[in-house]
């Protein structure tokens, strides 16, 4: 038998999307098919790269405050923002 996964609502970059309950904001960039974080000062795609929040190339805005995207976990009514630099 199929048990149905839980599921929140966030908000990416003024998009909505259900997501599975649990997942960290980088798995949730990377379901919606655009992975990158942020752009660097130069303009080029960030991704996460170290997964442990060290590197902060995967640092977007969540709920208004910078986080490492590797490291928070989605919850329901979560705005995440791709930043730049």
């Amino acid at each position: 038998m199929h048990q149905q996964q839980n599921r929140v609502m966030i908000t990416i970059d003024g998009d909505s999307f259900s997501v599975p309950q649990g997942i960290t904001v980088a798995v949730a960039l990377d379901l919606t098919g655009h992975p990158q974080c942020r752009q660097s000062v130069t303009h080029q795609s960030r991704l996460p790269f170290c997964g442990m929040g060290i590197c902060q190339e995967c640092r977007v805005t969540v709920n208004g405050q910078r986080r490492p995207a590797c490291q928070t976990l989605c919850s329901e009514g979560m705005n995440i923002e791709r930043t730049s630099s």
